[in-house]
């Protein structure tokens, strides 16, 4: 497997390529392969369980996910790319030990080993990067930067912060077309922040499918782990019973902790954010405390407040919100020693969305799109 391979950044338009790229989402309860053309997903989507008992089990299941996948095409593909749950060494190909999927440890060589059964280039990446990357091309940013072109403001958002709500809570980082790799393979894990509310685990401890589970159980008293965060949702909508002050403070912490941390990588970053995985169906009762969290202020030592961001964050999902957002303040102002003027959006924000793709089709857009960058 060829090493040191970074994004090339050229620009392309995937809708008009032709090249097929096998693609895969590899979660810790099943993987998800599939084909992509042209920037869409060209077949029904082949679902394999991802539990085995050896690892040997598990190479050998994805080998035959990716054949199914060739046998239905009617051209050969020119690329493997796909998302795995990190960590790894993602350029050479090289898995390290994973929480979610415990038979890889120790350093598992599976790109490598997927060029030879297949003769083609393989690129693995993490899922939030691929995420991120995918609602970057064609999803989140693309739609409201459209949104804002219609209003005739001059502003265009050039970088995206893409988080994953759901086993675990992952992060990528694109800017200005291009997904961000760290010299560790370890960029945008905004898992390993600190928590807020507890300042001796990380956010991931909240922002989770067991950080729900947990604080629904403590909070209604009752060993209700066995309940789906979809069942806690349910019960904080009324659309289920049980205890919904706990279901609400189960989504409350959870978009408390999130907009911490938020507000910790937009410092560093300053683009829009765009949510997906499992759990960001439930963002009505999470993503306006969310944004709350980001818009708070510093308390300073002369009491004059300081915003804890240098821009506002708007919630995208709110349509009062959406609309001030995508007005502005845009100003209409003269170029010193000239009778000539320009439009001046004095407004400082970002935005917060939901993924607009599908947080799978996401991944599958975004490591299309990666292959070509590397092919082309």
């Amino acid at each position: 497997m060829t090493v040191g391979r970074r994004e090339k950044n050229k620009k392309m338009d995937i809708y008009k390529d032709k090249r097929i790229v096998l693609t895969l989402d590899a979660g810790g309860t099943n993987f998800v392969f599939n084909a992509v053309q042209g920037g869409e997903e060209i077949l029904q989507p082949i679902v394999l369980p991802a539990k085995h008992e050896t690892l040997e089990q598990v190479m050998t299941m994805m080998i035959d996910g990716f054949r199914e996948v060739k046998s239905l095409l009617k051209q050969p593909p020119v690329a493997i790319s796909f998302s795995f749950p990190g960590p790894a060494e993602y350029e050479t190909g090289v898995i390290g030990d994973l929480e979610n999927l415990p038979l890889f440890h120790g350093g598992v060589a599976l790109g490598p080993m997927l060029e030879e059964q297949f003769n083609i280039p393989v690129y693995i990446n993490n899922d939030g990067d691929l995420f991120a990357y995918g609602e970057a091309i064609a999803g989140l940013l693309p739609r409201i930067n459209t949104l804002l072109a219609d209003r005739g403001s001059p502003k265009q958002f050039k970088n995206l912060f893409g988080a994953t709500f759901g086993t675990g809570f992952g992060g990528g980082i694109v800017s200005k077309g291009t997904l961000f790799t760290g010299d560790n393979s370890a960029q945008g894990e905004i898992n390993r922040m600190r928590n807020k509310l507890y300042p001796e685990q990380s956010v991931e401890e909240s922002v989770s499918i067991r950080g729900i589970q947990r604080v629904y159980a403590f909070e209604s008293g009752t060993n209700s782990l066995h309940l789906t965060p979809k069942d806690i949702f349910e019960i904080g909508m009324k659309q289920k019973n049980g205890d919904q002050k706990a279901a609400l403070k189960a989504f409350e912490e959870l978009g408390i902790v999130a907009g911490d941390s938020f507000a910790n990588a937009i410092t560093l970053l300053d683009g829009l954010v765009v949510i997906g995985g499992g759990l960001s169906g439930a963002y009505p009762l999470f993503l306006e405390k969310l944004v709350y969290e980001m818009n708070l202020q510093y308390s300073t030592a002369n009491n004059k407040p300081l915003d804890r961001m240098e821009v506002r964050a708007f919630n995208l999902e709110n349509k009062q919100e959406l609309e001030i957002f995508l007005t502005g303040n845009i100003k209409k102002i003269t170029i010193p020693f000239s009778h000539k003027t320009i439009n001046y959006d004095a407004m400082k924000r970002i935005g917060v969305g939901i993924s607009q793709l599908g947080t799978s089709k996401a991944v599958s857009i975004g490591a299309y799109a990666f292959a070509l960058n590397q092919l082309a």
